[in-house]
């Protein structure tokens, strides 16, 4: 089974790498561009027995490793 694990820094923690990317969009001409924000995307292959437990399983790994659930929140995806 395809997984997909977003993961991004919660609303109201400070994005410090979207405000450099923020910045240098607008140094490019790019004026338009506001909030960015910067995350993760971690693709892998998961053998689980129904979408469920796939995404259980998911959910226990982003709790446990993947996101630090103080600053972040994840959406996990299984195809």
């Amino acid at each position: 089974m395809k997984a997909k694990v977003h993961v991004f820094l919660k609303p109201g923690v400070l994005d410090v790498q979207g405000k450099a990317v923020e910045g240098a969009l607008h140094g490019l001409g790019w004026d338009g561009v506001s909030n960015v924000r910067v995350g993760k995307v971690l693709e892998f292959d998961l053998n689980a027995a129904s979408e469920d437990e796939a995404k259980t399983e998911l959910k226990a790994m982003c709790d446990k490793l993947l996101a630090n659930t103080v600053i972040e929140s994840y959406k996990v995806e299984v195809a």
